[in-house]
């Protein structure tokens, strides 16, 4: 009976959402587990392969996120130009040859200089990724939606870690060539299965010119409630990033914890969002989702302000834990009021200036976090990032007493009018 019943619910939840939906799921979840072997070691590998400081790696990820910054404006407007399925290929293509370079390089400096073309062919594919999720749900299911690609994505990454954590101990190269093959196999994939989502035109719109739908990032940056919204998730990211680009150099620098130590508390990330991030999701639909921003946010700001004083793995796992309950919950939020913000045929340029709000803490942040950490006490990252959270805690909050003041406007506009 208990079999029976989970398989019902999965077929029901199967049956809610259309085909197109699940094909992006499963695309999304093989390319993921090459990201996944790879993106967590980064660091490590700049460090160890070049005997370079954290320094010098915050001003390698601030050169590819400024380089990027590039490849998802040209992917967002392309994307609302051309559609989003060729844009996703030519950036899978695009990354997997970059990927392999950068194994075989041998010079840091080199390295440095091919990280500035990568980060451009790297992103140029990003806002079609996210749009695609847009055109396929109404609003009402996008939230759901964004959580199950969560899902996928954190499923890969149970499994991603792991073996990236076993192939670093013998060859980073086996990691750097995994994820090559992984997304052209995706390529192949998409060719085959996905159709292209970009809503028709309407058949009375005017014909953009290129120049003009460059031109429409103006309308982007004017729409001010979407700024101020970014400027909360870009501090939140300020404390997020550290996840994946110092922690797992400071828990091996400051505690002797090895590789395979910190991809398995990344797989207790994924683990957790995989069996609780749907659920998680759909119990707090009710609630407001600025609300909902500022209680994660501040989820964070406890996760990552205790690697500052303590030191025994069993407590990394907890503040871990911590980590990503507020995950799951700022995550499918965040992306489905981001889709809310964004017009139909503007999907594109939007998802690219959020993309912003995760490039620039990801450029400025490994390089301010390398100067604490190559300084005399390395632990003082860990409340400088629980600081900016609750700055970024009280902007969710401010946001959202404002949006709750103009309801309550509204709500008293038709009594004032009949006095």
């Amino acid at each position: 009976m208990f079999l029976q019943n989970i398989i019902q619910r999965i077929t029901n939840l199967y049956n809610e959402y259309p085909r197109t939906f699940w094909t992006v799921i499963a695309i999304t979840f093989i390319d993921r587990i090459g990201g996944s072997l790879l993106f967590p070691f980064f660091a490590l590998y700049i460090t160890s392969k070049f005997n370079v400081g954290m320094t010098d790696v915050g001003v390698l990820f601030a050169a590819f996120s400024v380089s990027s910054f590039a490849g998802s404006a040209i992917g967002g407007a392309l994307t609302d130009r051309f559609g989003r399925k060729g844009i996703i290929m030519f950036g899978l293509i695009a990354s997997s040859f970059s990927t392999v370079a950068m194994g075989l390089i041998d010079s840091f400096q080199v390295f440095f200089f091919l990280a500035l073309f990568v980060g451009i062919l790297t992103d140029v594919a990003g806002p079609a990724h996210q749009a695609m999720i847009a055109d396929i749900l109404p609003e009402e299911k996008r939230a759901d939606g964004y959580g199950i690609l969560r899902v996928a994505f954190n499923l890969s990454v149970v499994i991603g870690p792991a073996i990236g954590g076993l192939l670093a101990s013998r060859s980073y190269l086996l990691l750097f060539l995994s994820d090559a093959v992984i997304s052209l196999l995706t390529v192949i994939l998409i060719a085959i299965f996905l159709p292209e989502t970009k809503p028709l035109a309407h058949p009375d719109a005017p014909k953009e010119t290129m120049a003009r739908t460059f031109a429409g990032y103006g309308q982007v940056f004017r729409n001010a409630a979407f700024m101020l919204f970014l400027g909360a998730v870009m501090l939140q990211v300020f404390t997020y990033m550290n996840m994946n680009t110092t922690l797992g150099v400071y828990l091996r620098n400051e505690h002797g914890t090895p590789e395979s130590g910190y991809g398995l508390l990344l797989s207790i990330n994924a683990a957790m969002v995989v069996l609780m991030q749907f659920p998680i999701t759909r119990r707090i639909a009710k609630y407001p989702p600025m609300l909902i921003m500022a209680f994660g946010t501040f989820l964070y700001v406890i996760g990552f302000s205790m690697y500052g004083f303590i030191s025994t793995y069993i407590l990394f796992v907890i503040a871990m834990v911590i980590i990503t309950v507020g995950e799951m919950v700022v995550s499918p939020v965040a992306q489905a009021l981001i889709a809310s913000f964004a017009p139909e045929e503007m999907r594109g340029r939007y998802m690219a200036v959020a993309g912003f709000s995760w490039g620039i803490p990801f450029a400025v942040g490994p390089y301010l976090a390398g100067l604490i950490m190559d300084g005399p006490k390395p632990y003082l990252l860990w409340y400088a990032a629980g600081v900016i959270g609750m700055f970024s805690t009280f902007a969710f909050l401010s946001l959202y007493r404002v949006k709750k003041n103009q309801e309550n406007k509204l709500e008293t506009m038709p009594e004032v009018s009949a006095l």
